[in-house]
């Protein structure tokens, strides 16, 4: 099995972030958008490496002491192995060391995976954004975490 580690996020990982996010969201973030990300003390993102190669990244953004996870996206040949629940791990785990008391995401609505996860670690739906989310377009379930 190969050696899975986390790590911050450095402009050096953006080719392959970018490859990932490309195959993963059919709006994807630009290779400025991560650097403007990285570049920004409010942001931390994270990556996941498998014997060298990034196989996924989280981004989360920070306003006071609240906190938004921006993207989780880990690569096809991966999903499914708890490289996502290892991301939100740390992104929940860097939130609480800058002392956010409060975290939220959107996903959507159809994305069951994902949701399951936010839900095992403590996430719970607080609404809906009709038709948040194009190509296709779907409605995104809005969840909060508190007391980190």
């Amino acid at each position: 099995m190969e050696k899975l580690t986390v790590r911050p996020m450095s402009l050096s990982d953006l080719n392959e972030v970018c490859a990932i996010e490309n195959a993963s969201f059919s709006i994807p973030w630009s290779r400025n958008s991560f650097a403007e990300a990285l570049a920004d003390e409010n942001n931390f993102l994270f990556v996941c490496e498998a014997d060298g190669s990034i196989i996924g990244y989280a981004d989360t953004w920070c306003v006071l002491d609240e906190a938004t996870i921006t993207n989780i996206a880990v690569r096809e040949d991966f999903r499914s192995r708890g490289i996502g629940a290892m991301l939100l791990k740390e992104a929940l785990d860097e939130a609480k060391r800058r002392d956010i008391v409060a975290v939220t995401l959107e996903v959507r609505k159809s994305n069951a995976p994902a949701i399951k996860l936010y839900e095992k670690f403590g996430f719970e739906s607080a609404g809906i954004r009709p038709g948040y989310y194009e190509k296709p377009t779907e409605d995104a379930v809005i969840m909060w975490k508190y007391n980190l």
